[in-house]
């Protein structure tokens, strides 16, 4: 092809050619582009093990950056790089945070797309702090590959085996072990294969089926992208030829169809269509499928897209799809193959990773997410928590922040799923914190419960309406919450008897009088308040079911179990009444001595001391036990009950 700088003297004829040939190279480039298959990765390892670092040398070494990139990254380097002065700090490529240059660490997911002669990449560069392994599961959850980076200098460590059990959990089979800053050990080959043993060993254990070892200097650039003149001894690819080289198949094309409903596409009068992204297998006009969880079946129509009808969709391909008939069916179904369907269950065991701050509580509500579907979940049993070194099965009544465990989970309604190792999208979910919606876990769903396919509601034809018909009055929850000593008793108490008066049917649950018998196997550690609470708001719920205006008198410390109590609840059943009485009033009239024991360390969770009280934010009703009589107070009350329509 001419040089530009010639094309001014070719004859037009020429021009022409010209400008034809690098068409024909451009557009032959494009289709070479599009041929390459995509790998996407992950880096991890533990914190300053050169993960960032590496992304940057491998897209130096491509060749992908512009020349304002370099320059910035000059720039950058001089100002914040840690590789010494006039040396490029490759890292600086990838950490864009400002706190993350600060402080030479990775916080977030970075993602980066590269591509070399033989394959496109996209690698997720996740953080090797402990604090941030949820980002790292993240990064993990969409990728076909690890590297994971080890220091030659500390060998496997805690979050090594902590991020493999991850890289396992989450269905990844290729493994490349970069063993990195060779330049540190005087490219010791001794130091590397000790590494590479230790860890294929661990490896074993988890069942990860593929392990490369590569040992590499990230910061020098040895066995990244070319092969190291200062470690002959090893005479395997370089860790850019090891992921060109990876063959990952997917292998989501012949597993049995999926598609979770993402919505319902009505543009007209003429057209309904239910819109998603193939989860798994393959669909064309005319195929038999399952609208799940309700199980009717029908026929697809049509395959269609934004460029036209297809006579056949393949996992991974976001497509409209048409049916035969009209069926009621709405974001969070899955369109599944009739003759292969998912299971279908409320209940099921799991593996999970504990992200949140705060630990999770067996008992307490918070929101599933699987696919497109959005549940109400709780954990009811951890069976194990999972010691990432040893891969020990450890008793668990809680889980704190980076806990791996198996547990089992009970759902508000039953969803169709997988169970994970048979398909990743359908198989996976993710545990939501309901007053702060904070993603707090993900999981990996491993089957469903026997019981849960064999438990079924029984219809009764005398319900609750019959009930509460026949005692003349309309069924309700007042909870009374605050802290011990605020009055909630004596309040509750002289309400009662203002409805006994009435000739209303109540029963008043105490919570001191409860513990007597069906929680006295409760003790006040956090775990146990929410079983506390837990099994407060059933018993509430089938007294309500009985017609039966109910009084719960609990201190209830945490917002998430009355927001559990009020949901067993149908809409305007429970009234919250929050007895608001200071700390320092509540101590003062210590009618147990319970806040002296506290204050003397003799009862260390004890609520307003040792254990915090989250003051309800929109009460039905908030009663200022400090300023009004326990008569005054419970005059209120029954006000609210009357204008409420409840008496």
């Amino acid at each position: 092809m001419p040089d530009a700088r010639d094309i001014v003297d070719l004859t037009p004829e020429e021009a022409e050619a010209a400008h034809r040939e690098a068409v024909a190279e451009v557009e032959e480039y494009l289709r070479g582009q599009e041929s390459k298959d995509l790998l996407r990765f992950i880096t991890c390892g533990s914190v300053d093990d050169g993960k960032s670092t590496l992304i940057g040398r491998l897209l130096y070494d491509c060749k992908l950056l512009f020349e304002d990139q370099l320059a910035s990254l000059t720039a950058e380097s001089a100002r914040f790089g840690t590789t010494g002065e006039g040396e490029l700090d490759m890292a600086l490529l990838v950490d864009g945070l400002a706190a993350e240059r600060e402080q030479g660490i990775t916080i977030d997911v970075a993602y980066r797309f590269f591509t070399t002669d033989k394959r496109k990449f996209i690698v997720a560069d996740t953080p090797g702090h402990e604090q941030y392994t949820r980002n790292m599961a993240t990064g993990a959850s969409t990728a076909e590959a690890a590297v994971l980076l080890v220091d030659a200098r500390n060998g496997v460590v805690t979050q090594t085996r902590r991020h493999s059990f991850i890289v396992s959990l989450l269905g990844l089979k290729h493994v490349v072990v970069a063993v990195n800053k060779m330049d540190l050990v005087d490219w010791s080959q001794e130091t590397f294969e000790k590494i590479a043993a230790d860890y294929r060993t661990f490896a074993g254990q988890l069942g990860i089926e593929h392990v490369t070892c590569v040992p590499v200097s990230a910061l020098t650039g040895d066995n990244v992208s070319q092969p190291s003149a200062k470690m002959p001894w090893y005479d395997g690819p370089t860790l850019l030829g090891q992921l060109e080289s990876l063959e990952v198949l997917s292998d989501a094309v012949a597993k049995p169809f999926r598609m979770a409903v993402q919505w319902v596409n009505r543009p007209h009068l003429d057209f309904r269509g239910y819109s998603g992204t193939i989860a798994g297998g393959t669909v064309r006009p005319g195929d038999t499928v399952a609208i799940l969880p309700g199980g009717r079946t029908t026929t697809v129509t049509r395959v269609v897209t934004h460029d036209g009808d297809l006579d056949e969709a393949i996992a991974g391909q976001a497509v409209t799809l048409t049916l035969a008939e009209e069926i009621d069916i709405s974001r969070g179904d899955v369109i599944a193959a009739a003759e292969a369907r998912p299971e279908v269950a409320d209940q099921f065991a799991a593996h999970m990773v504990w992200m949140g701050e705060k630990p999770l509580l067996p008992g307490r509500p918070y929101i599933l997410r699987a696919g497109t579907t959005s549940v109400g979940a709780q954990v009811t049993e951890l069976k194990y928590a999972i010691n990432v070194n040893t891969l020990e099965h450890t008793a668990a009544k809680h889980l704190d922040l980076n806990t791996v465990a198996v547990c089992n989970l009970a759902l508000d309604h039953a969803i169709p799923f997988d169970p994970y190792k048979e398909n990743r999208e359908t198989g996976g979910f993710i545990l939501v914190d309901r007053l702060t919606n904070a993603t707090v876990a993900c999981g990996m769903i491993d089957f469903a419960l026997r019981r849960a396919s064999n438990i079924h509601w029984q219809q009764m034809k005398v319900d609750k309406a019959v009930r509460a018909a026949a005692k003349g009055q309309r069924p309700c929850v007042l909870w009374f919450t605050g802290l011990s000593g605020s009055g909630k008793s004596t309040v509750a108490d002289l309400v009662e008897q203002e409805l006994a008066k009435r000739n209303r049917h109540t029963m008043t649950l105490d919570g001191d009088n409860v513990r007597h018998g069906l929680n006295r196997d409760l003790g006040f550690t956090d775990e146990d308040r929410v079983e506390n609470v837990r099994r407060v708001g059933e018993v509430s719920r089938l007294m309500v079911e009985a017609g039966l205006i109910v009084l719960v008198s609990f201190i209830s410390p945490f917002r998430s179990e009355r927001r559990m109590a009020r949901d067993l609840m149908e809409d305007g059943e429970f009234l919250e009444v929050f007895v608001d009485t200071p700390l320092e009033v509540c101590e003062s009239r210590d009618p147990k001595g319970l806040y002296k024991k506290a204050r003397a360390g003799q009862l260390p969770n004890f609520t307003g001391i040792g254990s915090p009280y989250e003051p309800p934010e929109n009460p039905e009703l908030r009663l200022s036990a400090g300023e009004e009589t326990p008569e005054q107070l419970a005059a209120r009350v029954i006000a609210l009950l009357e204008e409420k329509g409840f008496i």
